[in-house]
């Protein structure tokens, strides 16, 4: 049972994740996603479908960390400010923080926190807070980096785009092999979920049940 709900958990708050770049694009003059299928829960609809949706659930079942995947194709150009392509990358991750206040409220339902389903609510909440707090990094290609990119010079941002090429490899890396880097990030993710009420014990027995070829 937490194997499926986790996965397809996961899955479906993916989707909403690129759903929700797509509709704040919509909303701010790039009516092309309607066009090409974004405004759906379609993930076969993704501009990527490898990057949006079979890498991060490779990610989760080779360390169970929540990563980010690649967003939808968006046309900046057609969005009417900076504000509103800000307000596009921002969407991504307020989504993932949203399905983790939603799920972190259905915990605290006694007959759910009691269930068998419990362990993988938890874990999966846990996978919002991790995707949210990673993909807010101001580093492209991640959406901290669309937030603020707006408002650099394009020198500045041709840089960053050369330096994006790399980025998500440097992460990783100092993800698992930079004491400083990784215990900041998941201490901080650690520290959020706590904050929301959910039980670190019901998270690691989601994550071992999931992980059940370990």
């Amino acid at each position: 049972m937490t194997f499926l709900i986790v996965l397809l958990g996961w899955i479906f708050s993916l989707t909403l994740h690129e759903f929700a770049h797509a509709l704040v694009a919509y909303r701010g003059g790039d009516w092309t996603v309607r066009e090409k299928g974004y405004l759906t829960f379609n993930p076969l609809k993704y501009t990527d479908p490898l990057m949006s949706i079979v890498l991060p659930l490779l990610f989760l079942a080779l360390g169970g960390i929540g990563l980010p995947g690649g967003a939808v194709y968006i046309e900046t150009w057609r969005l009417r400010s900076r504000g509103w392509q800000s307000a596009v990358s921002l969407a991504g991750p307020s989504m993932n923080i949203l399905l983790a206040l939603v799920l972190a409220l259905v915990l605290q339902i006694p007959s759910v926190e009691a269930s068998a389903a419990a362990p993988g609510l938890a874990f999966l909440t846990y996978l919002q807070v991790t995707a949210a707090v990673i993909n807010l990094i101001p580093m492209p290609p991640l959406d901290g980096y669309g937030i603020i990119a707006p408002y650099l010079s394009l020198s500045l941002q041709q840089v960053m785009v050369q330096f994006g090429r790399y980025s998500m490899w440097i992460l990783l890396l100092a993800l698992w092999y930079v004491p400083f880097v990784g215990g900041a990030i998941f201490g901080l993710i650690a520290t959020i979920t706590l904050g929301l009420g959910v039980d670190r014990v019901l998270i690691a027995q989601g994550f071992d049940m999931f992980q059940f070829w370990r």
